[in-house]
């Protein structure tokens, strides 16, 4: 019998060991993660330890782990004589890894988080969270879980700064409680930039006191075109005749705002000018070239009607601008600047007028000098000016960063001239793009085709960018231009797992990225999304 005992646990053996080191599926890939026989085991008398520049950090954690384990987590300052315990801290001495990087040792009897700063902290509980079994996202007590977390360490830090999503309000304008469970999903995935897309053709989304009918007209249009745009004869354009609109109080703003920082995530608010502008118009038509009467748009696409170049519009903005401001507290705040048709400025004595005012070649040299204002103002507020690419045409500011979205061309252009870029490129990181060559089989999007692994496998840095300025890619984010996104769950679609993908891109070493790796991660990675609720594309869907 004692020969039959021993004979069975030495063919046990392997498999508990491989049971322990396993790899896990923590996503993005840390740069350094080492795994050991052993695990820490959550229990009703775990307790969170944290130094007083954690506490915040902590009561974080603690509000997420409670829910599923049923365990209060208690959180204490001083460390008590606890069997069980999570010691949160921070740590100076790791200041190497960087604001967002963070060390966590796990041991049966402890698991210790350290990190030079709050925001390191926060990520390796994202980390620790992903350690666990999926069901720990529950927001209510998951049965007959064992709550382990395997023995071993992490050492992690990210490789860009910038690294986000755009989400467009103008087009579909999507409510509060997603809108934070958007940026919930960006934080959960370690990405730290919201681009908040809040005007547009159609739609102006968000409230400015000094000027109501922003969006007591501006946010609201008649009816929405149904079906893709393939030409302009009215004839052939087919409409819902639903009205369609919303926008968010100032009070709204602040709150996501609010609920973003607590998360590390930054909102980068966008206001486009001088193009996109409809919307602003129909509000206030002297904002416009032809003096008439606008509706807002109803259809997409690129559209004519753009601010005038007039010192009132100018004034005009800034004064928005000023509004944005009390709002955000972001470093950097988005003009747009793309797609503006100069057909109405040709036309316009006033605009021609002003060409020769200031002494222009022309109406891009005009953009420059819009861009350039809009630049001026506010870097006196202590802010920075990104725009999309185009802004480059007409010249620009020092400290303004550009956005290249028209490949990358704009991107190398800016970084070789000195300026800081975010690599937004068509090819790689729109998510209005289809996930399918069989377009039957997909929701209606706006073309072109971008596949799970081709944003994978994205960098970032072209090799045309030389070495010593290489330092001026930020990083880069994802689009969701929501012409053909009308719910919140059209847009989980078409986010996720691209945008899964794209966190790994902005977050881990280039050297360790492998896409097969990748998918067996992201296949236990989607029970995380599905238990949130995330619409995620399913992986075996047509290619």
């Amino acid at each position: 019998m004692r020969n039959q005992i021993f004979l069975l646990m030495v063919l046990l053996i392997p498999m508990i060991a491989f049971a322990q080191t396993k790899p896990v599926s923590v996503v993005p890939k840390p740069v350094q993660i080492t795994l050991h026989p052993g695990s820490f085991q959550l229990r009703p008398n775990t307790v969170i330890v944290a130094d007083n520049a954690a506490l915040s950090e902590a009561r974080l954690l603690s509000r997420r782990l409670s829910p599923a384990t049923g365990f209060p987590f208690e959180i204490k300052t001083l460390s008590p004589r606890a069997v069980s315990m999570i010691d949160m801290r921070i740590d100076p001495s790791l200041e190497r890894l960087g604001s967002e990087g963070y060390r966590v040792e796990v041991t049966p009897q402890k698991i210790s988080i350290r990190a030079p700063a709050t925001a390191g902290l926060f990520y390796a509980g994202q980390s620790l969270l992903q350690l666990l079994p999926p069901e720990i996202f529950r927001d209510a007590k998951a049965p007959n879980v064992d709550w382990q977390i395997p023995c071993g360490q992490i050492e992690d830090y990210p490789r860009f700064k910038w690294r986000g999503a755009l989400l467009d309000v103008g087009r579909h304008f999507m409510p509060k409680e997603f809108v934070k469970k958007f940026i919930d999903l960006l934080a959960l995935h370690k990405m730290n930039s919201f681009h908040w897309h809040l005007t547009d053709d159609q739609g102006w989304r968000i409230e400015i006191k000094k000027y109501p009918k922003l969006t007591q007209i501006g946010a609201w249009r008649k009816e929405t075109l149904v079906g893709r745009l393939e030409n302009e004869s009215q004839k052939e354009l087919k409409f819902d005749g639903t009205p369609h609109g919303g926008f968010y109080t100032q009070d709204d703003a602040r709150e996501i705002v609010e609920y973003a920082r607590v998360r590390h995530v930054n909102i980068v608010p966008e206001i486009e000018m001088p193009g996109h502008a409809q919307a602003a118009i129909a509000g206030y038509p002297e904002l416009g070239n032809t003096g008439q009467q606008l509706d807002v748009a109803t259809k997409w696409g690129v559209i004519e009607n753009i601010f005038n170049p007039k010192e009132t519009t100018i004034l005009f903005l800034q004064d928005v601008l000023t509004e944005i401001l009390q709002i955000f507290p972001s470093k950097f705040i988005h003009i747009g600047g793309d797609e503006a048709v100069k057909t109405q400025w040709k036309a316009s004595a006033d605009a021609q007028a002003r060409i020769q005012e200031l002494k222009l070649k022309n109406e891009e040299e005009l953009q420059g000098y819009f861009t350039r204002r809009m630049a001026e103002f506010l870097s006196s507020k202590g802010r920075r000016l990104i725009g999309w690419d185009e802004i480059l045409e007409g010249g620009i500011a020092p400290n303004t960063i550009v956005m290249s979205w028209r490949g990358e061309k704009g991107g190398i252009a800016a970084a070789q001239a000195g300026h800081d870029v975010v690599m937004a490129p068509t090819g790689y990181t729109y998510f209005d793009y289809y996930q399918s060559k069989d377009k039957d089989k997909e929701p209606l999007a706006i073309g072109g085709y971008l596949p799970l692994e081709v944003v994978y496998h994205y960098e970032p840095v072209p090799k045309e960018i030389a070495m010593e300025f290489s330092k001026h890619v930020l990083g880069s984010q994802g689009q969701l231009w929501t012409e053909y996104m009308p719910s919140s769950k059209q847009v989980e679609y078409m986010a996720f797992p691209r945008l899964t993908a794209l966190a790994e891109v902005t977050w881990s070493s280039k050297e360790e990225r492998n896409f097969p790796e990748f998918l067996e991660r992201l296949n236990h990675h989607l029970k995380r999304l599905a238990i949130l609720d995330v619409n995620y594309r399913r992986l075996d869907s047509v290619n």
